[in-house]
């Protein structure tokens, strides 16, 4: 029989948002910062030839160019004070998060609670403002080398480094700041505006590249089948689990004697999420954007990473499958599931799994069950990111789509509804409470009745 919580949410409806005025105002906070973002990409960084600026966006529009596009929101092409975007505070929470796993100083701040997390987030504060700081600069210079600039020189770079930085640094309060006080995960949720937002004029440039014949009708029809085919394989591995059945011994409380209960332990197929892809895609786009800018100025290095780890070449896809799949079971073994301290936990809590000693006998079984789940998981993540990679390698489509965006998309859309359906449910609560409050009220003040 359902709980009164599953009976609550199955009859939850959209209606009830005109009532929570509380998840109403967040959703509005939400928004307006997030319209900030977006009139920030348009802000261009001084000192930028904006002329010949689109004319080589145009002309890279397709290759490296278009991923940086992409995960940008289009600040890239117009050069704008968020033309970082947030990656670099990706890169270096992912960074810290993977050495708070490895070197015990930052394990043990981790179980200092608040104040621990307070100073891992100073630490990936830190490591931000170091990865902008590189980035940009190494723009800067690309821009120079690609005459790009009104006015090379010192002046020039400083001003670019300072504007580049400073746009991530307030992008990134930007989305603490939606995390505290609005709806979702203020991270994802900007780069999630950035991806959506390039999508109605790539998906325009690809109809008019239809109607002037560049491209099949078979082409279109079959990139939209197999773009709808994506996404309805995303959400159901995304919210595919391993269940491990879970029992409770008896347990005495005074004179009284419980039942064991039972519960299951749920494993993700895909317990990193998109941090694999992120991470791949972030160290891929890191040497590839300094050459992009520099153009024709690039020097026999750069001119050899861009002819074998440009978008679509094999070493390129050989190479992003080997960092995603490794990035999967990295992150998961040493952020996402540790088994060695879930299996500490559930002998803590006299759990065990049936058939299966608790303790070292339960590591090494969740470690075989997570191993098997996670090849399931690679293989997916792999698999998602690389189809459109190749297949817009192989029908010339003009615009840039990748799997990480599609998987971003889907995964910050799962988040953020199950958010507001939490948060819904949560003021229906507030109102049965208030309810049962003025009832209690009302029985209290009634006089009873006199005996006669």
């Amino acid at each position: 029989m359902a709980s009164a919580a599953e009976q609550m949410a199955a009859n939850l409806s959209w209606s009830a948002l005109g009532k929570a005025t509380d998840l109403r105002a967040r959703i509005f906070f939400t928004l307006g910062l997030l319209i900030v973002y977006r009139l920030g990409t348009y802000i261009p960084v001084p000192g930028i030839d904006g002329v010949q600026l689109r004319e080589f966006m145009e002309s890279a529009g397709a290759g490296i160019g278009g991923i940086l596009n992409m995960f940008t929101g289009g600040a890239i092409s117009r050069m704008g004070i968020f033309a970082l975007g947030i990656m670099p505070y990706i890169s270096a929470s992912i960074i810290v998060q993977l050495l708070a796993s490895m070197v015990p100083a930052l394990e043990q701040l981790k179980k200092e609670g608040e104040q621990g997390r307070k100073k891992i987030n100073q630490y990936t504060r830190y490591g931000t403002v170091f990865l902008a700081t590189f980035q940009a600069w190494g723009i800067a210079v690309s821009i120079e080398a690609g005459g790009l600039a009104h006015d090379p020189g010192l002046f020039f770079k400083a001003a670019c480094v300072i504007t580049l930085v400073g746009g991530t640094m307030f992008l990134m309060w930007l989305g603490e700041q939606i995390t505290a006080r609005g709806i979702g995960n203020g991270i994802s949720l900007i780069i999630f505006v950035g991806i959506v937002a390039e999508i109605p004029a790539a998906l325009a440039q690809f109809l008019s590249q239809g109607r002037s014949g560049a491209l099949s009708p078979a082409v279109i029809v079959g990139v939209i089948v197999m773009v709808v085919a994506v996404i309805a394989f995303v959400v159901f591995m995304e919210r595919a689990l391993r269940k491990i059945h879970i029992q409770y011994p008896r347990r005495q409380v005074g004179m009284k004697v419980y039942d064991g209960g039972s519960s299951h332990l749920p494993v993700k197929v895909n317990p990193a999420g998109v941090i694999p892809a992120i991470f791949a895609s972030s160290l891929l786009l890191l040497p590839t954007t300094i050459a992009t800018f520099s153009h024709s100025n690039t020097g026999p290095i750069m001119s050899t990473i861009l002819a074998y780890f440009g978008p679509g070449q094999p070493l390129y896809l050989l190479f992003f499958t080997a960092m995603i799949v490794f990035f999967t079971y990295f992150y998961t073994y040493n952020v996402a599931f540790k088994v060695d301290e879930v299996a500490d936990n559930l002998k803590n809590q006299n759990g065990f799994i049936p058939g299966i000693r608790p303790g070292k006998k339960t590591e090494e079984y969740l470690e075989y069950v997570v191993t098997r789940v996670m090849v399931l998981g690679a293989a997916y993540l792999a698999a998602v990111c690389l189809l459109p990679e190749i297949l817009r390698s192989q029908f010339a489509i003009p615009f840039y789509f990748g799997g990480t965006s599609v998987l971003i998309v889907v995964s910050v859309t799962m988040d953020t509804i199950n958010q507001v359906q939490s948060h819904l449910l949560a003021h229906q609560y507030e109102g049965l409470i208030e309810k049962s409050q003025l009832r209690g009220k009302k029985r209290s003040g009634s006089k009873a009745p006199a005996r006669r």
